[in-house]
């Protein structure tokens, strides 16, 4: 595996990387993602999580490139699946299987069904992976969805509009804050938002606000 980072690795990954953010707070228990699929320096399809998180990015965007997706690129701001919950077939089956000859991911997924697996499936069908591109600004796409895989919780951000969150955090400053979020985390809630104001001051004080 190399780590990539030339021009047009940047503008490619730049685009999947709007593709995701403009499906943020859609896609939730999944994180948005977002995959472009580039042959001969030309878009040929591109994706992002559905609403509700499925289907994924790369399951929509490979089929839309039929043909055309054979030898090309796919730019993903997640590293694909290796394995699906659902049992159905994973992103990484869905881009090695249409004969893509390289992938170029944002930040690597830590979850169960990804954890490298995902690259390690592509790597065995003899596809290029590349990784690292814009890793921040991919990271940032899945904040919420990997602060919930650790604590169990959604992540709470103050904001004044909750423009790309899952849901607002309603709930009693004097609650009991952990365990209220820790249902809304099992709902599957992955980034949920509050005003500044008695509530934030609260999540503050216990550690619970992300800033």
């Amino acid at each position: 595996m190399t780590t990539a980072g030339n021009e047009q690795d940047i503008v490619f990954m730049r685009r999947a990387i709007e593709l995701a953010n403009a499906r943020m707070g859609q896609t939730w228990p999944n994180p948005a993602v977002g995959c472009v699929i580039v042959k001969d320096g030309v878009v040929v399809a591109e994706a992002a999580t559905a609403a509700g998180g499925r289907p994924h990015a790369e399951e929509q965007a490979v089929p839309a490139a039929g043909g055309l997706a054979k030898g090309a690129t796919a730019y993903v701001t997640l590293e694909p699946c290796g394995a699906r919950s659902s049992g159905r077939k994973s992103c990484a089956h869905f881009l090695t299987e249409s004969g893509i000859a390289r992938v170029v991911i944002g930040a690597f997924d830590p979850s169960p069904f990804a954890s490298g697996r995902g690259v390690e499936r592509l790597r065995e069908e003899g596809l290029e992976v590349s990784s690292g591109v814009l890793e921040s600004e991919a990271i940032a796409l899945c904040e919420g969805f990997l602060h919930r895989l650790e604590t169990g919780r959604p992540m709470v951000r103050v904001s004044e509009d909750g423009q790309g969150f899952d849901a607002r955090f309603a709930s009693s400053p004097n609650a009991d804050l952990k365990t209220e979020l820790s249902r809304l985390g099992e709902a599957g809630y992955t980034r949920v938002w509050t005003p500044e104001g008695q509530l934030a001051e609260a999540l503050r004080a216990s550690g619970l606000l992300t800033e």
